[in-house]
């Protein structure tokens, strides 16, 4: 019991690893696709992220010690799953509780997720639902025949045509029960109001936030990895990559100017262009304005402590000003807003003059 647990721990949290790398580029999706980023469909999506990971977690972990593995062979006669109910009834007692039947009745739940998540998210039906269950469950069974592909000298565990048959039904049995979600809140394509106009509210602003923090970290994070990978293994400069205050310097500068170039072009950050923001009405001039909103957001404040001293405590002190300022300013523009003197708008409404454009 303790390992299953232990296994499902490992699947949330690889699943919530990988929901925080695509965070932005799915809630850019979400607001082109469907005008908006929904509560539920975001939990759907994430639930599918560890439900994926579940299902190799479980069928394949823990990995035995290749010393201690014993081989075993493969059932491929379909009727194995008949017999398995008929032994479960002939049985005395419950035959609900027998061990054969439960676990038919476990490989047909461990699917019907993944038949739920063709009809809602993916807005496939039946065949599809029936081709998923079958393909995913046979790249399982697949990977345990050959001993997770020649990891191992033979299978340690059973290649099974009654799994697959039992996963294949479970994922169309989901795909069936899901029919009772609404058609509207099915599949992954436009929405016919994507396009309009939606009000401006602080929790839009601070998704827009999130976005450009998640992504500056992880523009900074991947240059600075990078870097010490070069100081490492070309350079041979092994002091350097204990200090490493050239790696962290690299990457504070690539995300920082990335942000930049970004906002400069545009007016508007990555979180911005995500959520379909933007900032307009400034008197200053285009550029001027555009500078003033780099600098109040994470690319300047994040850029400070490159300049030493002061700046490093300077630098988390404004970005729990910026914080602050989402909850204190109209529509909460925070301090780009005040910087820059412009106010927020939906990317997606009529601007007419426009000093940002």
């Amino acid at each position: 019991m303790g390992d299953q647990v232990l296994l499902g721990f490992i699947a949330i949290a690889i699943g919530v690893a990988f929901g925080v790398v695509l965070f932005v580029p799915f809630v850019a999706i979400s607001y082109r696709r469907r005008g908006r980023l929904g509560f539920g469909r975001t939990i759907l999506w994430l639930s599918a992220l560890i439900y994926f990971w579940a299902i190799w977690t479980y069928t394949l972990l823990p990995l035995p010690d290749p010393d201690a593995i014993r081989c075993v062979g493969a059932i491929t006669d379909p009727m194995s799953v008949v017999r398995d109910v008929q032994t479960a009834l002939a049985a005395p007692g419950n035959p609900l509780r027998h061990p054969a039947l439960l676990q038919l009745a476990f490989n047909v739940l461990l699917f019907v997720p993944l038949g739920v998540f063709v009809r809602v998210l993916a807005g496939r039906g039946i065949v599809v639902a029936l081709a998923a269950g079958f393909g995913l469950s046979l790249l399982v069974e697949t990977t345990q025949l050959t001993g997770v592909w020649g990891v191992y000298p033979c299978a340690y565990r059973f290649f099974d045509v009654g799994d697959l048959m039992t996963n294949t039904l479970g994922a169309v049995v989901g795909c069936t029960l899901a029919l009772v979600v609404p058609r509207s809140l099915r599949g992954s394509g436009a929405r016919p109001d994507a396009d309009l106009a939606r009000p401006v509210t602080r929790g839009r602003r601070a998704l827009a936030m999130l976005c450009d923090g998640l992504g500056y970290l992880f523009v900074s994070f991947g240059v600075s990895i990078a870097v010490q990978l070069w100081l490492q293994f070309v350079m041979d400069d092994r002091a350097a990559v204990l200090d490493g205050r050239i790696a962290n310097a690299a990457g504070t500068i690539t995300a920082s100017a990335l942000w930049l170039v970004v906002i400069l072009a545009g007016g508007r950050s990555v979180g911005d262009l995500a959520v379909q923001l933007r900032y307009t009405g400034s008197r200053m001039p285009v550029p001027v304005a555009r500078f003033l909103r780099w600098v109040g957001g994470i690319g300047g404040l994040g850029a400070l402590p490159l300049l030493g001293g002061l700046f490093e405590p300077a630098s988390s002190a404004l970005i729990l000003v910026a914080i602050v300022l989402l909850f204190t300013t109209r529509l909460g523009r925070g301090l780009p807003g005040l910087l820059s003197g412009q106010q927020l708008s939906d990317a997606r409404a009529d601007a007419g003059p426009d000093s940002s454009r």
